[in-house]
């Protein structure tokens, strides 16, 4: 017994592709977002999380030239371990994965 020709499973499973692709489009705002707030209570006293503007503090590069010095997903390793840096100034930070995730996308928005 054949519930339905090839082509319309092939349409169903397209059907479903989609659909979890747009509820992963939606939720992407809400990601940024909560990755953006992160950096506002965090980071900006220091680094500039806009898309214009100086950092506050001269050596500390602004978030939206992060993506031309490496893949941002490079990230995620030292931020789940607890990131350290060369100088005393700049707090260690271990986030959960979800935070990293949220993180992670606020800065590939640098990209488009």
């Amino acid at each position: 017994m054949q519930f339905g020709s090839h082509n319309t499973r092939i349409a169903t499973v397209l059907g479903l592709a989609i659909c979890l692709l747009a509820a992963a489009a939606c939720a992407a705002p809400d990601s940024v977002a909560r990755g953006k707030e992160f950096a506002r209570a965090n980071c900006m006293r220091c680094h500039s999380i806009e898309k214009t503007g100086d950092s506050p503090v001269k050596a500390a590069p602004p978030f939206r030239r992060l993506h031309l010095r490496y893949p941002v997903e490079y990230l995620e390793e030292s931020l789940a371990e607890g990131m350290v840096t060369g100088h005393n100034d700049m707090p260690e930070f271990r986030l959960e994965p979800d935070q990293i995730q949220d993180f992670l996308d606020f800065l590939k928005t640098f990209e488009e």
